[in-house]
């Protein structure tokens, strides 16, 4: 046996036997605690003359997606889109993402989360605070985006005044529903109803959306040439919404007028190469949308909005 063998032999014993000592002075320490997955609770990117905020209101995980979504497929056909993506089948990640839009004037918060506790804490990393929120636009109120509204008994947003679609309100206002009656009766006095087309400020208009909810909104915002629509809840998951528009959600209230929406919104998208936000695309919530095949294919935002402000 050759000196060189002996040699890298006994060099890789004696760093076998002594892993720690050497790299600690000859103390071994203990390695360090698993923390578990994690993430930042807000992004911000420019847009123009405005800065765009999302904030992670809350996130977890839902078993049986094929009960969700996909409801007019059968188990072949979901099996075989979800391995295509590399997800599974057994269950899915979902994400709450409003959205913050400074305008340079006002301060405005697109939706509030499940709860009061989840947006706030979300709002204060991202920089803010409940007061400084200038208005609330509800885009539609099913409970994970009114859920912020209300804190126990008083408003979230103390200083807000509130906007939402007139035909959504009194959809809504209509049927028995406790989280309109705890989350949003309360404030019906304070707030403004608006049409599709109309103005929340200066660069920001509403575009109706109606089939996810009987009158579901986005919203186009606009700043020095730049667009981006807060698209909400059009499309409910990048790939079994998104990229199968015409497969049936179970939170759709009217299925066929939801997959007609998203058809229509996801051509715009593809056709103007405009980024949107998706209230529960995967955080932080930013994308493109490419048409592929008879469906559309999401593409998530990577520096190209950092660039914009």
């Amino acid at each position: 046996m050759s000196r060189s063998m002996i040699s890298r032999r006994a060099v890789l014993a004696s760093g076998a036997a002594l892993p720690l000592a050497a790299a600690s002075g000859g103390v071994a320490r203990a390695a360090a605690p698993m923390m578990g997955n994690g993430m930042s609770r807000f992004n911000r990117v420019g847009l123009g003359g405005f800065e765009v905020t999302t904030i992670l209101a809350g996130t977890m995980p839902r078993p049986d997606p094929h009960s969700i979504f996909g409801l007019n497929v059968d188990e072949e056909a979901f099996s075989a889109a979800s391995k295509a993506a590399r997800i599974p089948t057994d269950v899915a990640q979902f994400f709450f993402t409003p959205t913050v839009v400074n305008t340079g004037n006002a301060l405005i918060l697109f939706d509030t989360g499940l709860n009061a506790e989840g947006t706030t804490a979300a709002l204060a990393e991202a920089g803010y605070s409940p007061d400084q929120v200038d208005v609330v636009v509800i885009t539609h109120m099913h409970g994970d985006h009114i859920g912020g509204l209300m804190n126990g008994d008083a408003p979230t947003f103390p200083n807000a005044r509130y906007i939402t679609g007139a035909k959504e309100f009194d959809a809504w206002a209509g049927m028995e529903n406790e989280g309109f009656e705890s989350k949003v009766r309360p404030l019906a006095e304070q707030m403004e109803m608006l049409e599709d087309g109309a103005s929340v400020a200066p660069g920001v208009t509403a575009m109706a959306a109606f089939g996810h909810t009987p009158g579901h909104m986005t919203y186009m915002l606009e700043s020095d040439g730049k667009q981006l629509l807060v698209a909400v809840d059009f499309a409910n998951h990048y790939v079994w919404s998104l990229g199968h528009p015409d497969w049936e959600v179970s939170f759709d209230m009217d299925k066929a007028a939801a997959a007609a929406t998203r058809r229509r919104i996801l051509d715009m998208l593809a056709a103007d190469g405009l980024p949107f936000i998706g209230y529960h695309m995967p955080w932080p919530g930013m994308g493109y949308v490419e048409s592929e095949g008879d469906g559309f294919r999401y593409v998530p935002a990577s520096y190209q909005l950092m660039l914009e402000g």
